[in-house]
């Protein structure tokens, strides 16, 4: 029996740990091969096959002031990960995304056991940043192979030396038929005669309270122009929906939370209906931009993790949103810090939701972004390789 540990953290790490799980599973049973997977990561890997020996999935926060709530959480994933890499070792070591714990636990399996094959799927998105002058993390020291998401990213670690396959966008392969619009609606339980404007705030709890607000200001204005505009907020975790709850009512927003329960089941409904997404960067602009739907992206941290960051560590960054980023141009609208606010977000929304010029110009860079993510089974070459590499 081979024994692989894989570890992530927070909503989208989960996600795509429990895609990369499913097509592990499939690939190591076409071989005839018996894989126990074991996983610091969230439900949906377990869901997946993997057996969850912490949940991280929770566990995440951008800035400096921000992760302070998740120390102790943090720490006990930590023992439990070095616990585990020096009383029962696993057979390989995948690390996906979860930049810092995953860099401390890269090099400490390292150190602990030099012959672990140590493979990095999603990396760091280096290539987009840059901390002071090109700082960087070490991975391509303790990693034995590099999977590649995009391009950029591959020739990145390729030039500094690294072991890399470029493997291509594994959402591409996750892709979903729509349902009819007038299903959608009735799935969702909402009027079909409404036009719809999915918000996406948060997958951590401090987005909650610095992009949330700022959020449904701009729905609140985005209404009063248009009463017949509907927000569908769905819950990124589950004990979210009650704070989502009194922010729709104190903002005074005409619009419906949803359950995190119910987010996968009704994931192709929202993208059916959406007029336009207001929503933070990160994993979902990729996905909306798949579903070819407009958006607009944001993001905020405290003044002091932001002061740290500019100023301290001299973090530099051209696009927040991977669409961007990619494309290497602001093909959809970015608004950070102190230009995160509700009127400037409303702005950008009005033409977007009305004006067909906008979206199409938003959607034809869609389709450029999409030539730029090579083909489907990314999810199957990443198990493959993996597979491949555990038996060297």
């Amino acid at each position: 029996m081979m024994r692989l540990l894989i570890s992530t953290g927070e909503v989208s790490g989960d996600l795509q740990g429990s895609l990369l799980v499913r097509a592990l599973l499939k690939e190591s049973s076409r071989r005839s091969i018996p894989l126990e997977i074991i996983a610091l990561g969230g439900e949906l890997m377990k869901q997946a096959g993997a057996e969850l020996i912490v949940n991280t999935a929770a566990i995440g926060a951008v800035g400096f002031w921000e992760v302070l709530p998740y120390v102790l959480p943090t720490l006990k994933a930590k023992r439990f990960a070095d616990d585990l890499l020096e009383t029962a070792p696993p057979d390989a070591l995948v690390l996906i995304d979860y930049m810092g714990p995953n860099i401390r636990l890269g090099k400490k399996a390292r150190d602990l056991i030099p012959s672990l094959p140590i493979i990095y799927y999603i990396a760091p998105q280096e290539w987009a940043w840059r901390l002071g002058e090109g700082g960087s993390t070490d991975l391509i020291g303790f990693s034995n192979k590099i999977l590649a998401i995009f391009k950029k990213e591959a020739d990145f670690y390729e030039s500094r030396g690294g072991n890399v396959s470029w493997i291509g966008y594994p959402m591409v392969d996750n892709l979903r038929e729509l349902p009819s619009r007038e299903k959608a609606c009735e799935e969702l339980g909402v009027d079909p005669a409404n036009k719809f404007l999915l918000v996406l705030p948060a997958s951590r709890s401090q987005e909650i309270r610095y992009l949330l607000p700022t959020l449904l200001r701009a729905a609140a204005l985005l209404q009063k122009k248009d009463p017949s505009l509907f927000v569908l907020l769905p819950a990124g975790q589950e004990h979210f929906e009650y704070p989502l709850y009194k922010a729709l009512k104190r903002f005074g927003v005409k619009g419906k939370v949803f359950s995190a329960k119910n987010n996968d089941k009704f994931k192709p409904s929202f993208f059916k209906v959406a007029q336009l997404a207001l929503c933070k960067s990160g994993t979902i602009n990729m996905e909306l931009a798949l579903y070819y739907i407009p958006q607009i992206v944001g993001y905020k941290v405290s003044r002091i993790t932001a002061f740290i960051a500019k100023k301290l560590l001299g973090f530099k960054v051209d696009h927040i949103s991977p669409v961007n980023l990619l494309l290497n141009q602001r093909l959809v609208p970015e608004l950070v810090q102190q230009d995160f606010t509700a009127e400037k977000i409303a702005d950008f929304a009005t033409p977007l939701v009305d004006n067909p010029f906008d979206r199409s110009r938003i959607i034809d860079g869609y389709q450029k972004l999409r030539q730029k993510l090579g083909d489907p089974g990314a999810t199957e070459r990443a198990a493959k390789q993996i597979l491949d590499f555990m038996k060297k």
